[in-house]
This record gives C-alpha cells, sequence and structure tokens, in this order.
C-alpha cells in the first residue's frame, strides 16, 4: 500500500506521511469536543436530521482511506470527499446555529479536509485516474 502510494504523482504542497498521524489525532479530538459541546446544548433543534448528518459524515470520512489506498481508486475516493465535504459545511451550520464554538472547532478539520479535496484532485489528475 504505501508503495503504491509512493510512487503516485502527487501535486505541490504534498506534506510528509510523518504529518498525517498528528493531525488527524488532533482533529479526532476537536470533532469529539465539538460533538460532546453540541449534545450538551440545550436547545438541538432539528436533531434527528442533524444525527443522521453527522452519521453519514463520519462514514464517508472512514470509508475515504479503504477507497483510497485499500482500492487503490483516487476517483471514488474523490467522490467520497466531495460529499464529506458538503456535510461538513451542513454539520458546521447545524452546530452554529445550537453552540458557536461546537460549530468553530471544526473549522480546522474543514480546512484540513478542503486541503485533502485539493490533494485528492491533484492526484486524480496527475495519475490519470
Amino acid at each position: 500500500m504505501e508503495v503504491w502510494y509512493e510512487q503516485l504523482v502527487k501535486p505541490p504542497l504534498t506534506p510528509p506521511n510523518w504529518v498525517f498521524s498528528p493531525v488527524w489525532t488532533l482533529l479526532y479530538i476537536m470533532i469529539v469536543v465539538s460533538i460532546v459541546m453540541y449534545l450538551r446544548s440545550l436547545s438541538k433543534p432539528g436533531l434527528k436530521f442533524t444525527g443522521i448528518l453527522l452519521l453519514m459524515h463520519l462514514c464517508l470520512n472512514f470509508i475515504w482511506p479503504y477507497l483510497f489506498f485499500h482500492l487503490r481508486s483516487p476517483g471514488l475516493a474523490l467522490i467520497d470527499i466531495l460529499f464529506l465535504d458538503l456535510t461538513l459545511v451542513l454539520l458546521i451550520r447545524r452546530f452554529f446555529s445550537t453552540n458557536h464554538l461546537a460549530a468553530g472547532l471544526l473549522i480546522p478539520y474543514l480546512l484540513w479536509v478542503l486541503f485533502a479535496t485539493y490533494l485528492n484532485i491533484g492526484i486524480a489528475v496527475l495519475n490519470g485516474v
């Protein structure tokens, strides 16, 4: 798996591999804190819809590495990450209506996912997949 990834042509600004683990660790901590803060908020209009959206988003998040690395399909992973972007923006809007800080904790995650989208697009285009 690593050999395959290393052989891919990557877009400018691709960080070294060691960056991904600490960044994702920090982001997952912030995501969990954000979700807990949202759930502890007194008012949660549309809680069922937000819960379904959150579940969809987390599924998209966890399936991306499988699509990209296991199936070696940057094209399928790109479709996934575009839906990941969309659901994250919608989640931030939902969280913001209830708890501004919970929404704010998701902004670094959004920036990272948008950067990952750029990387995914670059890899798909540069490698013709």
